[in-house]
């Protein structure tokens, strides 16, 4: 679809007659034809907010277990986010290897070693920076600053909707709270409006805002709210006329219609009560769902929370979402619900990766059972990783310096690794060969049929596009 097409489908949607044509820029992308053929259909991004330890976690630190104890000494200067480099600390944890490829991992994401030969990682992933919004949305935008669409944005606009009656994006958030930066960390920013995450709270009495009447405003008949959705139309068409190209008009309008066809569909796809038992224990559902007890940090918990998010996840993939972002974690409050283990990792990540694996696991073996796996890119992702050195004895410091991303499904090889990290986990083995998460994006694009440097949009004079200057194909890593 040319620029020139959707501009003039933009203006003409502006009148009564072309109302319709809304829905028209919403499901159809600005893609005409892929650049090439396509591996995966469909993108889950899974982000643990607060930065998750790498040496916790998949990267396994022989040298880290020597030194234990000892001042940890890099040879260089080390300037961290909050402190000065303590005692080299090994992990909280066991690592033993898993599955065919013999990948060690930590015993607290141990279901995920289940599913190993199913992905590849990446321990040579560097960043820009140690502060959580800056690093949150080099992640999820490519840029380490506000005013930049994310990668379920630029998704949505090249690919549109496979679905006439759900979003192409979906968030599916922390249902304790936004994670740093909030909502920017799924705004179509310069993109068409249409083209943002529509957030969902599965497991909330309203998992969808303003989808269906409060109950005490019974006197909202279904009769009545089809009459003001008539009506709605009609004035927002007239509205439009005096605003033609106003694309955050046509994007509210968009909302709208959306939501109307959504009462049905999509409570239908949150409805995890359909599932047979078999796959709700797959998923670490609890026997008192979402009202498990959280009052303190615990696996249970964590596992239901994060597992029906990606229950939910494969009940909105199955029915043709684009693309979908799932967090663990919120913005730093008290008491701590998020990865950023200052104080103490064992407390933290213990409950959240156990959760974390039991969930993302499930949702492998799940899409694998339905034949979906082939066609599903899932990006496992954090702001940035943590040092190998203690912080106040158990905890870790922030580390941009390098860290860990698995991806896994949709054209990707199993059982691989591309790039190490060094004997500590401190920086990459190899200072002068590297990843980006512009290699990341431009992979992920590539998966999906478009080549990640035509995908641009003229904003402010520039030719933007998702991985700003950067990014290469990580050719190692395909299928």
């Amino acid at each position: 679809m040319s620029q020139t097409r959707r501009h003039f489908l933009s203006t003409v949607a502006g009148g009564f007659a072309g109302m319709a044509l809304t829905d028209l820029l919403a499901r159809d992308g600005v893609l005409r034809a892929l650049h090439h053929p396509p591996r995966a259909k469909r993108v889950v991004q899974l982000f643990m907010a607060g930065a998750a330890s790498h040496v916790d976690l998949f990267d396994h630190k022989p040298q880290l277990e020597k030194e234990h104890g000892k001042q940890w000494d890099p040879g260089e200067e080390v300037e961290l986010f909050q402190s000065s480099p303590g005692a080299s600390a090994k992990s909280y944890w066991d690592f033993k290897p898993y599955g065919q490829c013999g990948k060690p991992l930590s015993e607290i994401v141990a279901p995920l070693g289940e599913v190993v030969d199913e992905m590849a990682f990446v321990h040579n992933l560097v960043g820009q920076t140690g502060v959580h919004s800056q690093g949150t949305l080099l992640q999820t935008t490519g840029f380490n600053q506000p005013g930049f669409p994310s990668a379920g944005s630029w998704v949505s606009y090249a690919l549109g909707s496979a679905n006439d009656n759900l979003p192409a994006f979906v968030v599916l958030p922390d249902h304790r709270g936004l994670a740093s930066n909030g909502v920017k960390n799924w705004s179509s920013m310069f993109l068409p409006a249409e083209n943002q995450g529509t957030v969902i709270r599965p497991g909330d009495k309203t998992p969808i805002n303003d989808l269906f009447p409060r109950d005490e405003d019974a006197f909202i008949t279904p009769t009545a709210d089809r009459d003001a959705h008539a009506l709605m139309r009609k004035l927002n068409a007239r509205h439009a006329l005096t605003r033609l190209g106003d694309d955050r008009l046509q994007a509210r309008i968009h909302s709208y219609e959306l939501a109307a066809r959504m009462q049905l569909s999509a409570t239908e796809a949150l409805d995890v009560a359909r599932e047979p038992q078999h796959i709700k224990d797959l998923y670490g559902l609890a026997p008192e769902g979402p009202g498990v007890d959280d009052s303190k940090i615990n696996p249970k918990a964590e596992a239901e929370f994060f597992g029906r998010k990606c229950l939910v996840a494969r009940r909105l993939l199955e029915r043709g979402v684009r693309f979908i972002q799932i967090w663990s974690g919120n913005e730093n409050g008290f008491p701590r619900r998020n990865w950023d283990s200052h104080e103490d990792i064992k407390r933290d990540h213990g409950p959240l990766a156990h959760g974390m694996a039991v969930g993302a696991s499930a949702l492998i073996k799940d899409l694998k059972q339905r034949g979906m796996l082939d066609e599903t890119l899932i990006i496992w992702t954090t702001e940035f990783g943590r040092m190998p050195c203690a912080q106040r004895g158990t905890g870790r410091d922030h580390n941009p310096f390098v860290f860990t991303n698995w991806l896994c499904g949709g054209g990707v090889k199993g059982g691989v690794t591309h790039g190490e990290s060094d004997q500590w986990g401190f920086k990459p083995a190899d200072r002068s060969d590297f990843t980006q998460v512009h290699d990341i994006n431009a992979t992920a694009l590539h998966l999906l049929g478009i080549d990640h440097e035509r995908l641009t949009v003229r904003h402010n004079s520039l030719d933007r596009r998702l991985t700003d200057v950067h990014g290469h194909v990580m050719e190692p890593l395909l299928a």
